[in-house]
């Protein structure tokens, strides 16, 4: 018997140990599970000063400066912008330096402010701003602004164009599966103002009249601790790129034009996104033909209770509706962010957010879907589970309530609608006489040619 019990306790011990062993093992798997969520706690849009909105006779004044233009391309632009669903209330560019500076102080102050975090104990900065890249980088700038830790992780994203704030969201996400308890900050916006195209080719002039200022940072944790105090979780989020498709790559460029002005040509919005739509629905559903009779529509809405759609024009909202089976009351945060505040870019995402927010949309465990889309040509999207009940109206909070609006007519074609008048054209002229050579191009092309 003693030496039955002398075999036995090295047995019972390693059997102890490798028990130990086993819950320490699955400990240590349910902690980096834990650490590897990625919580949205708080995040901060800009909202830029008054003196900085544009209303239509502003917008008319800075158009008409341009000498390079004639009837053909006012028409073409007062067209674009009648239809474009932008108010009266969008922000322009200052400086290109200093507008930057005023957007990223101004929302990381309050992220920060809103919070409680200090700078010093922020892990990660992810800056994308998409049409500027000096030296040193934006992102260098924040970490001197804000005097953050030497061991910060740093990264400056350029070129990405509207869908950026996702391909960032998409790096941190990453970074958290290798990291625990890290914190992070996104910081998104676009410089509009050195892109300003001062020539008079028509898919290059489309950028004058569809982008605005605006921009916003974004706080997200892969602590545990910090989720009874997360606005959002993120679930999942599907990144694609089209750009070995020679269609899909030069859809949205910077280039010169044939006088050697530089801009971005645009291809119509309608067809970038209907492309865009075919290619990402096509990846979903596996099939080559998404327009096949017969073919099933995703039926997007069972599983998504809010939509958090891109601001890139009418066109591209529009088609987006049709496209997934969107209603109305789906649209409206779209719809009404891009009347208040424009495309904004890779921001504007955030003020569809904010605007579902401020009207007390999201409850607890809604999920949220973001779709965006960006030169390249690339289509991200995520889904965003509600964590608690939300009610912060944020940038919209001094209108919120006065959206809806049933009308988003703007007053271009009432103030500006002479320009297809040719006699309103001649006694404009003479009463602006610093306006002289639209008088002089009214003529077609085909005729002073000739």
């Amino acid at each position: 018997m003693e030496v039955l019990g002398t075999e036995v306790e090295p047995l019972l011990m390693l059997s102890s140990a490798l028990l130990v062993y086993g819950l320490f093992l699955l400990w240590r798997l349910f902690e980096q599970r834990r650490n590897q969520n990625c919580y949205l706690i708080e995040y901060a849009c800009f909202k830029p000063p008054d003196y900085r909105k544009l209303p239509t006779n502003m917008c008319g004044d800075i158009i008409l400066r341009n000498k390079n233009l004639g009837l053909s391309e006012l028409r073409f632009l007062l067209k674009v912008i009648v239809n474009s669903g932008i108010g009266e209330e969008t922000y322009g560019p200052t400086t290109v330096i200093e507008g930057g500076r005023q957007c990223f102080v101004g929302t990381l102050d309050e992220l920060f402010r809103k919070t409680g975090v200090s700078p010093r104990e922020i892990d990660t900065l992810v800056v994308n701003v998409s049409m500027l890249a000096p030296s040193p980088s934006l992102a260098a700038m924040i970490v001197n602004h804000y005097k953050m830790r030497e061991d910060i992780k740093v990264f400056n994203i350029s070129g990405m164009g509207c869908s950026a704030s996702l391909i960032s969201i998409d790096l941190v996400q990453h970074m958290f599966k290798s990291n625990r308890k890290m914190k992070a900050v996104v910081v998104t916006s676009e410089s509009i103002a050195p892109c300003w195209y001062p020539g008079c080719d028509k898919s290059m002039l489309l950028g004058n009249c569809l982008f605005r200022c605006g921009g916003c940072s974004i706080l997200l944790t892969n602590d545990y601790s910090y989720r009874h105090r997360a606005k959002f979780i993120l679930k999942c989020l599907v990144r694609t790129h089209l750009g070995a498709n020679d269609e899909a790559f030069n859809c949205c460029m910077q280039r010169e034009d044939d006088t050697g002005t530089l801009g971005p040509r645009i291809l119509p919005l309608r067809e970038i996104f209907l492309f865009s739509v075919r290619k990402y629905l096509q990846k979903l559903k596996g099939s080559k033909d998404v327009q096949a009779e017969g073919t099933p529509r995703v039926n997007f809405k069972a599983g998504v209770d809010h939509f958090c759609i891109h601001t890139g024009g009418a066109a591209v909202i529009e088609g987006i509706g049709r496209s997934m089976g969107l209603n109305q009351y789906d649209l409206e945060p779209a719809w009404m962010t891009l009347h208040r505040f424009g495309n904004t870019s890779a921001g504007s995402l955030w003020y569809v957010l904010g605007y579902m927010e401020g009207k007390r949309r999201l409850k607890k465990k809604d999920r949220v879907m973001m779709l965006s889309f960006g030169a390249g040509f690339k289509c991200n999207s995520c889904m965003w589970e509600v964590n608690r009940d939300l009610e912060n109206p944020g940038v919209w909070e001094d209108c919120i309530d006065k959206y809806p609006l049933q009308d988003l007519t703007n007053p271009f074609m009432e103030m500006y609608g002479w320009i297809h008048d040719e006699e309103a054209i001649v006694n404009y002229v003479k009463e602006h006489p610093e306006y002289a050579d639209i008088a002089a191009k009214r003529a077609p092309a085909t005729a002073r040619s000739s």
